[in-house]
Parts: C-alpha cells; structure tokens; sequence
C-alpha cells in the first residue's frame, strides 16, 4: 500500500462528499452521520476539522465562500480539487482492491491467551461469544429496517461486510470454546501445566522444582 500523505480514511470520506457537492465542515459531519458512516469511519469533529486542514493544505480542497447565517459563527464553504479528485480515486481504489494486514484487538489477545488458565479463557470467550450475539442480533435489526424502507443495497455493503465479519468472529470464539472443554486442542495439555507449576502458576520459582 502507498504511503499518503495524508493516512486517515475521514480524509477520503471529507472528499467523497465534496465530490458530490461544495460544503462547509459541520455540513460534510451531518451528511456523514446521517448516512450512518461513522459506524464504519471514526468521526469527530476535532479530528474532522484537523483534516479539512490537512487537505486544504495538501491542495487537495479549496474555499469556494465563506458566509455567516444569523448569529451563527462564519463557515467557510470548501470544494474538492482536481488533484483531491484524483487522490479521492486513487485511495479508494487502494483500499478496495488491495488487502493489508490489520492488527485487531482480539488478534492481539488470542496471541497471548496462554497467559490465562485455561478456564479463566472459556469463560472470557463465552462471554465474548454473548456480546457477539447481541451485536449481531442489532445488526440484523438495522438491516431489517433497511430492507423495509426499501433502501438500495449498494449503500449498506459496509454494514453488511461487518455483520460478516461478527458471524465469522462467533464461529471461530465458539469453535474454540468447544475445542478446549472437549479437551480436543492442540497443546491444551502444556496449557494446563504451565498454570499448574510453571512460569504462570503464581509458584515462586524455588516451589516450581
């Protein structure tokens, strides 16, 4: 993946919306939010103002007007560039087509699970396998109101990649679940002895022999 100069996704999405039309910050924030994108983009307006900055200074958006209404405090009305068109096009491309690897969370816990006995683990993974439930189960809500309302399904893919996502992470949490109380894991037995009596059994290492 190529390195921009500018790395944060709220900066495509401040000029996807340009793209469509000029506008001022707080306008681009509601847009976004209306379309419920900020379930997808990390959105605020602290970091949202940071990178209309950005952009302006990259050349990538300019100010078209700027103008007051009532007693509001003056806003300045920006457009997308022809370069910022072109770095709109190129980075939406890049993260469509090219896969890259991204360090979550629950990745980072599974790496270190043999900290934890092994009960301590099954329970946290039951727990986890609950709150993936109830994520779906909201997911699936929203979907059902969508298909309701008739709303095309090209604006609702990313919601819909998640909801995959959530079933694919349940699958696997409660896979491995049953893999460790039907004692059917691969190592399970080293698991268990270095909760026993090795680094992780709270032993001084004089008790450990």
């Amino acid at each position: 993946m190529s390195r921009r100069r500018i790395g944060n996704p709220l900066a495509l999405a401040v000029l996807v919306t340009l793209a469509e039309r000029p506008m001022h910050p707080y306008e681009v924030a509601t847009t976004l939010r209306s379309r419920a994108k900020h379930e997808s983009i990390k959105l605020n307006y602290g970091s949202l103002y940071t990178v209309v900055n950005a952009l302006l200074h990259f050349g990538l958006i300019e100010p078209l007007e700027t103008g007051r209404e009532g007693g509001r405090p003056e806003r300045t009305v920006y457009r997308i560039t022809d370069p910022g068109r072109l770095e709109m096009l190129d980075w939406l491309g890049e993260l469509i087509s090219t896969p890259v690897k991204e360090y979550t969370q629950f990745e980072a816990g599974l790496s270190l699970l043999p900290a934890l006995p092994p009960s301590e683990a099954t329970w946290l993974l039951q727990e986890r396998g609950r709150r993936l439930e109830a994520d779906i189960g909201r997911l699936r809500a929203v979907h059902a109101v969508a298909k309701e309302k008739h709303l095309p399904r090209l604006f609702s893919v990313e919601s819909e990649y998640h909801l995959a996502l959530l079933r694919a992470d349940l699958a696997f949490t409660t896979e491995l679940v049953q893999e460790i109380e039907g004692g059917t894991l691969d190592g399970l037995e080293v698991w268990r002895q270095l909760h026993a009596a090795g680094p992780w059994s709270g032993a001084a290492p004089e008790e450990q022999g």
